[in-house]
């Protein structure tokens, strides 16, 4: 049987409610949770059916990825994963903590996915695949929000191995900071056909309603040289990049949690994506004209081209490939 393990980073403490919801529900299907604090998370944090990593916990572990992963950055996430796959999970399930589960979070999924299949689409806005609302999802280049959707109907349906797939989330989806201070919320979506991406179309994803099988977990890395905002979703470019090289595709599907979003300053989240909303389509034509190989046996070393890129344009800083060089070796020493 498959051995799912969900990972969640939070500075809250354990009486949060949804933290003790992910907690009382883990343990009735016998789901490990790993909870990734930092250093203003509690000192004292007890909940059972949870396991709490503080950052002194994290920085006593024997990865390389621990003595070099900076502080007070969402990256530290990269440790519950590490967590998770050295204690065998198959399949990684990872949310936010203000992220609440629908009964259908939990629901048991298959590699293979069967969906509406976009190829040499370019950017595809898949939000407005789920609702009539005008919206895009954080990541989504703001040059391309007014351009005009495919019509479902003249895409086949297609089963596709996609072993990232990304649910969306209801009442406060993850739209971006320009999104927020001009149009209004909350927006629910519509229970539609699933959609997948194959090579060359493009769509950002988070880190908060996300699905990870065992061959994909190397394209979890979350990098730490770049924008709190950023960092999830130029990892979900550069996950979709090596995935064509690997044959899969990303699958996004209707929503199996709502949000009910912590407090946020919109101005500093704006500003945050400042990188992103100049740099989004840069990065993934970049990417896109990358010479990767073909093959799940070069996912390391396509990994390392495709940061190399990011840092030779110069929108993640240099440091970023020491991070990187121990994430590959601890992923390696573990597959051992």
């Amino acid at each position: 049987m498959s051995k799912k393990t969900l990972v969640i980073t939070s500075i809250a403490n354990d009486k949060h409610p949804v933290l003790a919801l992910f907690a009382r529900e883990c343990v009735q299907r016998n789901v490990p949770f790993i909870l990734i604090g930092d250093t203003n998370s509690p000192k004292e944090f007890e909940l059972a059916g949870c396991s709490f990593w503080s950052i002194e916990k994290q920085q006593q572990l024997s990865f390389k990825l621990a003595a070099l992963a900076p502080i007070k950055h969402y990256s530290r996430k990269n440790m519950g994963y590490l967590l998770a796959i050295k204690d065998g999970a198959d399949e990684i399930i990872e949310t936010d903590d203000d992220n609440i589960p629908k009964s259908t979070f939990w629901v048991s999924k298959n590699r293979s996915a069967k969906g509406h299949s976009f190829k040499n689409s370019g950017w595809v806005n898949v939000y407005a695949y789920f609702t009539k609302t005008i919206i895009w999802p954080r990541g989504f280049p703001i040059e391309n929000v007014k351009d005009k959707p495919l019509v479902l109907s003249s895409l086949g349906l297609e089963v596709l191995e996609c072993p990232i797939q990304q649910g969306l989330a209801d009442e406060n989806p993850d739209v971006d900071a320009l999104y927020r201070l001009t149009h209004p919320l909350p927006v629910n979506f519509e229970l539609k056909n699933r959609l997948i991406l194959s090579a060359n179309a493009w769509s950002p994803f988070n880190s908060q309603n996300t699905h990870w099988f065992k061959e994909a977990f190397p394209l979890m890395y979350l990098p730490s040289y770049c924008s709190f905002r950023m960092t999830d979703i130029w990892r979900s470019y550069v996950a979709q990049r090596i995935a064509w090289e690997c044959g899969w595709s990303i699958l996004f599907h209707e929503p199996t949690v709502w949000q009910e979003r912590n407090e946020h300053n919109l101005m500093k989240d704006f500003e945050d994506e400042i990188p992103g909303y100049i740099n989004n389509s840069k990065i993934c034509k970049e990417l896109g004209e990358l010479k990767l190989k073909v093959g799940k046996e070069n996912i390391f070393e396509n990994l390392v081209s495709c940061y190399q890129c990011l840092v030779e344009i110069e929108v993640i800083g240099s440091a970023e490939l020491v991070l990187l060089d121990a994430w590959i070796k601890d992923l390696s020493s573990l597959s051992k």
